[in-house]
């Protein structure tokens, strides 16, 4: 039996979009027709492969339990590989328009310097829709969710940091701070090291201008 240590975020979405009620598809029919909202990318709704399109709703969540960006491509600073670019040109040849409003979803460092870390390209068919050109690059370690869950808001690096510190006032030795570690001295131990994990956090959030997921997923700067 082999076992897959990589996660595809690809796979990770469209399981996610799977998950979604039979009436959110007829919101994006009526609003893909009407085209009410967003005007720039004239397409042929029929003719899209509808396991590609992606609400934002859905978008953000796989953003969000992943620590990923999802910002215009002007911002990502690796190389579009050909595979893409020829997908784009038979997308423009199918529906006689010129594509714009591309995404990019990937971690910070793929809008930063030139990595190819798992990386998918967007583009923006309504409102709050948006359809997988490619993706490309390597997959995520199958830890990374794990790995980023404390940072995704404020209540998850508080529950991390309250059981990182149980975890290590279980580590103290009997006799180090008390005589005994009786139930009282066990807590007092515990808030000791509580508020110490979370003045580094506070610091190292400060210092180095660090968000929690939910609010840096579509953001563009690096720090806040």
């Amino acid at each position: 039996m082999v076992i897959n240590y990589e996660t595809n975020i690809e796979k990770v979405l469209k399981k996610r979009a799977d998950n979604t009620p039979p009436k959110f598809y007829d919101l994006i029919n009526k609003e893909l027709r009407e085209n009410t909202f967003f005007t720039q990318n004239k397409i042929i709704y029929e003719k899209l492969d509808p396991k590609k399109i992606f609400h934002i709703k859905d978008i953000k969540k796989v953003c969000v339990d992943y620590r990923l960006r999802f910002l215009d491509s002007s911002f990502y600073k690796g190389k579009i590989p050909n595979v893409a670019l020829k997908k784009i040109a038979l997308l423009q040849k199918e529906h006689s328009t010129s594509l714009n409003s591309f995404k990019i979803m990937g971690p910070s460092s793929v809008f930063q310097l030139e990595k190819k870390d798992d990386p998918l390209l967007f583009f923006q068919i309504s409102k709050n829709y948006f359809y997988l050109i490619h993706k490309w690059g390597t997959d995520f370690s199958v830890l990374r969710r794990i790995f980023v869950w404390p940072f995704k808001n404020l209540n998850t690096l508080l529950f991390s940091l309250f059981f990182i510190s149980l975890l290590l006032t279980k580590l103290v030795p009997e006799g180090l701070f008390s005589h005994s570690m009786d139930f009282k001295s066990f807590w007092i131990i515990h808030l000791f090291i509580l508020k110490g994990l979370m003045s580094i956090a506070i610091f190292y959030g400060f210092a180095y201008g660090k968000n929690f997921n939910v609010n840096i997923w579509n953001n563009k700067f690096d720090k806040f």
